[in-house]
């Protein structure tokens, strides 16, 4: 592969407003108490709140303040007309969360994937899997509120952490390009004035791991400081290796890490007018890779579902899967304090350098399977590489009178990347198809937009929010794309010969390929000199370089036939001796030369996102508010091939939401908490779906089959999204404390035709049935989410002690667009979705984290353990012809971890 009866659907509400309607009900109740129980101390609307800085953790019994940043300006998350769930570093690390996948068990309604280093993020079902260079996130992630355009690495940013904001749903006008399902923000520590302080950590955990953290703050003089931060972890996978072959059973499985980062931050207050600020990050990923597992074969053979498989038991051979990135990056801040106005600046530059070669497997294991059956010997694979080097820019100006009934923020924003992407598939002993190759040297993006938006208090208890954003994109590349291959005759023009590449030692060219002008190859000599130059250095036991070096280099046009029973057919096939007898030692013949094509692609394309709507506090602490906001997210271009119908270009995706709520302080059972509750509807155009298009059929072989795909985007879809979003935040007696937050979602795709890539017939060109998704629910779309937090933490001894247990919950859902549709074949052949080999429902699961320590003045000993039970889930699928490979959850992991703070 290249880069690339049905089911009965639930019953909607008969009527778009159903849900708004119970919403009412349910907000007049929790108004009628906020208004008679509101605190007098809570802050008010138009209060600004001071950035403080990071305290120790709060007594669990009283109510913390959660200030958030999801309106480009410190606030409180109760005057935040909008759903914003803010994690603090402390509460993350108490939770086990120590990675940015297992973000989504404390963040119900957010979904994180990792496939081949590729970080995927949906957010109440809308986000974006083309991860390649023809694509974009769907949910914009920020570092320290400046956008990151490839989350390739975005766990390494994950250490030292003031908090991590998730703000759900469209936020085009303020943060624009790609927002268009909502936005994760990463905010870092920062340094603190005229305090000496850091803290040092260790610790030990399952599966190998081990790992270390510290960081030290630095007061220079009254007005300025440093904080050095940096981390180390180590752990091995969460798979098992079980292969029988004495070589191959020796593979390390996929999902090993060694990853260390280092963040250095300064910080300089010259006058209280002025600041500036630099984070500077570097961070260096190791390991195994993050391959899925092919579970097709074990679906079709045994017939049982994913959940009834262990996923995790994974017939590993060929190549030894290896990863290596390493990353960059460069933050500048001028803040300046002008009277009437704020202005900031800022300028980043960030560098992703990624290098993977797949764990290669043949599939997972199943009851009853022959695994001494299994071909060992076998190295096809895969390799991938990105280089990026981005830069972003922003100009923010800001209104700086508090009392003002006018406040506004309006800003200029200017991204730019350059990208080198390289994609090798590598079919081993394969006859007449070799495999694929998709390189691109330059692809070149860029995006510039102006924004303003404001908040006008039309009256005391009243105010009115618009905004306005104007984006300018364009996008193109160059490189090639497609498959690589000859048919090669044997003796008496028998076909076909393989060929034999990537076992042990092969090194891919990818980016270092020294041609990609297509143009220049025309002749056998060129199109031989292509296939070589592939790769840097040859296997030990590859067979393409001494069939095709004699081509190349002109000594022999017939290249250099030679005999290799192990792959071509058991001896079947022999060299040319007699018919013909002229070849030289070559083949019979050499024809069907199957290279990639020349690859251009432009896009451009502008756009208009706004807000407006009102807020109303009905009491001091009691806020309603209704707002209709839309969304972007930026569109491209499909890999192009002469005899493929795909389009060429697709445009901007659309998200538009009408959202009403409300956000309370109240009293419950004598104490301040926090309720919560907002109703929300998308209208969701222009929607993107993907598939697999065929773009080679191999008719040398029966049956036919598919030599290569390759991965189209089209703008054929509409959907609608509904729900409901609660929050309670509520100390109770005894140090206690309960958080619980529920996302309860309907989604549906109201109109799409696709092609059916579970359905490819080769004997009709690798042409696949079309198929209506109309009435499908949307990838990844629990109708349930919820996650719990029960926490207490009491004096214990001469120290403090407390408890933790985060469980989250999430409906099931579908990982494919497809549904679990049956598969019916163009000549009407109907099987289901299940017998094809294609089940793509995750059926509901619940995983658990627990965490206990105890702190003693500055040193604090804890123990944590995250997907206690070990829950086995799938948080993506890619399906095409034989293939249904599944990405999974991280596998439990526990451990022990020290700490001192000084």
């Amino acid at each position: 592969m290249t880069k690339r009866q049905a089911p009965q659907q639930p019953a909607s509400p008969t009527h778009p407003f159903a849900i708004p309607l119970v919403m009412a009900a349910a907000l007049a109740v929790c108004h009628g108490h906020a208004m008679a129980q509101a605190a007098p101390d809570a802050p008010r609307a138009d209060e600004k709140p001071a950035a403080k800085e990071p305290q120790p953790a709060a007594d669990s019994s009283r109510l913390e303040t959660v200030t958030v940043t999801s309106n480009r300006r410190l606030e409180t998350a109760q005057k935040v007309s909008g759903v914003v769930q803010s994690v603090s570093g402390d509460q993350l690390r108490k939770d086990g969360i120590t990675e940015v996948r297992q973000l989504q068990a404390a963040v119900p309604g957010l979904s994180i994937a990792n496939q081949e280093g590729n970080v995927e993020i949906f957010i109440r079902g809308v986000g974006s899997a083309n991860n390649t260079e023809l694509g974009d996130p769907g949910a914009a992630p920020h570092l320290n509120g400046v956008y990151i355009p490839r989350p390739r690495g975005l766990g390494l940013m994950f250490y030292d952490l003031e908090r991590v904001e998730v703000n759900k749903g469209p936020q085009g006008t303020l943060y624009g390009r790609n927002a268009l399902a909502g936005t994760l923000n990463i905010i870092t520590a920062q340094p603190r004035l005229n305090q000496f302080s850091g803290y040092a950590q260790g610790e030990v955990s399952n599966r190998s791991g081990h790992g270390a953290e510290a960081a030290v703050n630095v007061p220079i003089g009254s007005d300025a400081a440093i904080r050095i931060a940096g981390y180390q972890s180590t752990k091995d996978y969460g798979f098992t290796n079980v292969s029988t072959d004495p070589v191959a059973s020796q593979l390390k499985p996929a999902g090993q890490e060694n990853n260390r980062a280092l963040r250095l931050s300064a910080r300089w207050e010259p006058t209280e007018a002025l600041r500036f600020s630099v984070v500077a990050d570097t961070g260096r990923e190791r390991g195994t890779g993050y391959p899925g597992a092919n579970i097709f074969s074990a679906v079709t053979a045994s017939g049982l579902r994913a959940e009834d498989l262990d996923l995790r038991h994974v017939v590993y051979r060929g190549a030894q899967g290896d990863m290596r990135n390493d990353l960059w990056g460069v933050l500048g801040k001028v803040e300046a304090d002008l009277g009437p106005v704020s202005a900031e600046f800022n300028a980043s530059r960030r560098s992703v350098d990624f290098w993977q070669r797949n764990g290669q497997s043949d599939g997972i294991d199943w009851p009853g399977r022959d695994l001494s059956a299994v071909n060992y010997d076998n190295y096809s694979t895969q390799y991938w590489q990105t280089l990026s080097k981005s830069n972003v820019y922003e100009l923010v100006l800001r209104s700086n009178d508090n009392q003002s009934p006018l406040q506004w923020t309006t800003g200029l924003f200017h991204f730019k990347e350059k990208q080198g992407v390289g994609y090798l598939s590598l079919a081993d002993g394969g006859c007449c198809y070799w495999g694929s190759e998709f390189t691109m040297p330059d692809v070149r993006g860029k995006s510039t937009a102006a924004y303003l938006d404001a908040t006008y208090k039309v009256a005391p208890d009243w105010r009115a929010i618009a905004g306005f954003r104007r984006t300018k994109e364009s996008k193109s590349r160059y490189g090639v794309g497609g498959n690589l291959g000859v048919v090669l005759g044997g003796e008496n023009y028998d076909c076909c010969y393989a060929t034999r590449w990537g076992t042990e030692g092969f090194q891919p060219a990818l980016l270092s390929r020294p041609n990609f002008d297509m143009s220049k190859v025309t002749t056998d000599a060129q199109r031989a000199q292509f296939i070589l130059q592939t790769f840097l250095t040859a296997g030990r036991r590859d067979l393409v370089g001494q069939q095709l070096g004699p081509v190349a280099d002109g000594s022999n046009p017939n290249g250099a036939c030679i005999d290799r029973p192990d792959v071509n057919g058991n001896g079947r096939l022999s060299c040319p001796r007699t018919n013909p007898a002229t070849t030289n030692g070559g083949f019979s013949y050499l024809s069907a030369w199957d290279l990639p094509t020349q690859q251009y692609g432009t896009s451009s394309a502008q756009y208009n996102d706004f807000r407006v709507g009102v807020e109303h506090d009905l009491a001091r602490d009691a806020m309603v508010y209704a707002k209709f906001s839309t969304g972007h997210k930026a569109g491209g271009f499909n890999d192009t091939f002469a005899t493929s119908p795909i389009p060429e270009v697709y445009g901007p995706e659309k998200l538009s939401v009408l959202e009403v709520g409300s956000r309370n302080v109240i009293e419950l059972m004598g104490r301040r908490s926090v309720v919560n509750l907002s109703g929300f509807y998308y209208d969701y155009k222009n929607q993107v779906f993907q598939d697999l298009s065929c773009i080679k059929v191999n008719t040398e072989v029966t049956p036919n089959t598919c030599n290569g795909y390759s991965l189209v985007n089209r703008n054929i879809g509409a959907s609608r999204l509904y729900g409901l979003e609660g929050e309670l935040r509520m100390p109770l007696p005894a140090g206690f404390s309960l958080d619980l937050n529920a996302v309860l979602l309907q989604t549906k795709i109201r109109n799409a035709v696709v092609a059916d890539a579970r359905a490819i017939d080769y004997g009709q060109g690798g042409k696949a049935p079309q198929i209506s998704l109309a009435g499908n629910q949307l990838p990844l779309a629990s109708k349930v989410s919820v996650s719990a937090r029960l926490q207490q933490a009491f004096a214990l001894g001469s120290g403090r002690f407390d408890w933790q247990a985060l469980l989250s919950y999430r409906s099931s859902y579908y990982l494919t667009q497809y549904n679990e549709l049956d598969v019916v074949t163009l000549a009407g052949a109907r099987t289901s979705a299940l017998a094809a080999g294609f089940p793509d429902r995750q059926k509901g699961f619940a995983t658990l984290n627990l965490g206990v320590g105890y702190t003693l003045n500055r040193y604090r000993i804890e123990a944590f353990a995250a997907n206690v039970t070990n829950e086995q889930a799938s948080t993506k699928a890619l399906v095409g012809s034989s293939l249904n490979v599944r990405f999974l959850n991280d596998a439990r992991s526990y451990g022990l971890r020290v700490r001192a703070d000084f």
